[in-house]
């Protein structure tokens, strides 16, 4: 070897993939299987706490050979291990479209990306930085006349698979006729809770966010013509209860300042 860098970059080669990468020179093979192991058993360990319904359903054997795959193929973005979950979920989408998401003749579960997001979205909520103060806003505001606020850490998500219901006792086939709509929202405490939503409110969450600068009585009215609802006032009666009740919770913050 001709310099340090080389050195480096040839124990990585073989740490990432012993069983295709000569050693590199000059290394005690003993003390190669340490690095190997550590390295690879940190990862893989760090992993299956932040996704423990896949590490379950994989099982032991599975899992290791799943994170064996991610270890040996992908190329993280940052070296920072709270992100490294987030470098998974990139390379568990990434198999979708990729040829090594069959290896071994065994292919991955149709709904193993939305899962995954599932269980990463979590710890992504818990350490987002944003903050309810980054968006100016009226706690006291008419949520009907102002342009009602939708909380930067309440996260409403749609997932075409019951994600909140698969595990080891139950991997689908096929996916129900229903989305699984989400909300997760990290409380005052930090700690993150996850609700149900009705397609409705999913829908008006869904506004809130992509047409900010309506009125909460523009964006009922809207809303009254996507469902096509037959009796208005009974619909907007609702629907204000609706903006109510998503304040009150802590999902809409106010209206926009």
């Amino acid at each position: 070897m001709s310099s340090l860098q080389q050195q480096q970059d040839a124990l990585a080669a073989y740490i990432r993939d012993p069983d295709n990468i000569a050693p590199p020179p000059g290394i005690e093979p003993r003390r190669l299987k340490i690095y190997r192991e550590l390295f690879f058993n940190n990862v893989s360990g760090l992993l299956a706490g932040n996704f423990p319904v896949l590490h379950r359903i994989y099982g032991d054997a599975g899992w290791q050979t799943l994170i064996r795959d991610f270890y040996r193929d992908h190329e993280c973005r940052t070296p920072l291990f709270p992100e490294l979950p987030r470098e998974f979920l990139r390379y568990l989408e990434a198999r979708l479209i990729e040829p090594y998401g069959q290896r071994g003749g065994i292919a991955d579960p149709v709904w193993l990306y939305e899962l995954a997001h599932y269980e990463w979205v979590e710890l992504a909520l818990q350490i987002s930085e944003a903050s309810i103060h980054d968006i100016p806003h009226d706690s006291d505001g008419d949520l009907l006349a102002g342009s009602p606020v939708l909380s930067p850490l309440a996260w409403p998500l749609a997932y075409a698979w019951p994600v909140n219901r698969i595990g080891p006792d139950y991997r689908p086939e096929t996916p129900p006729l229903q989305p699984t709509l989400l909300l997760l929202r990290r409380e005052s405490n930090g700690k993150v809770s996850f609700h149900a939503l009705s397609p409705l409110t999913y829908r008006l969450l869904q506004r809130l966010d992509l047409e900010p600068e309506l009125s909460g009585h523009q964006q009922l009215l809207a809303l009254a013509e996507e469902a096509a609802a037959q009796d208005l006032d009974a619909f907007l009666h609702e629907g204000r209860s609706m903006l109510a009740r998503l304040q009150e919770e802590g999902t809409v913050l106010g209206t926009r300042a």
